[in-house]
């Protein structure tokens, strides 16, 4: 028996990239999702991750982006945006991170 697989990619719209600054994050509200995070790095990248801290209640998107890290608001632990690994205490579980794209201006979530 032969099986045909294909596989689709669901484009989620999540911001215009003109919404986040470099250097910045916001935060996003998607139905069916936790809140999500989009930061902006310097260098032009964009990524997604979990809004709210491993370690406490925060919302990442108001802590401070520097390179890849962004720093917590409440604790001041550090997370990798691009990998979501946790880089200082007092956080030690990673951060989810989604996979994205960006086109025409606007930042995708792809599922």
């Amino acid at each position: 028996m032969n099986h045909t697989s294909i596989n689709c990619i669901v484009e989620k719209f999540l911001c215009n990239t003109a919404q986040v600054e470099a250097g910045t994050g916001l935060q996003v509200i998607l139905q069916g999702y936790p809140p999500l995070a989009v930061f902006h790095l310097n260098n032009g990248e964009f990524h997604v991750t979990a809004d709210t801290c491993t370690h406490g209640n925060a919302s990442l998107a108001d802590g401070e982006l520097e390179g890849e890290e962004v720093e917590c608001p409440f604790h001041a632990g550090s997370f990798n945006v691009k990998t979501g690994a946790a880089c200082s205490a007092p956080c030690h579980i990673p951060l989810r991170i989604y996979p994205s794209v960006v086109e025409n201006g606007q930042v995708f979530l792809l599922e």
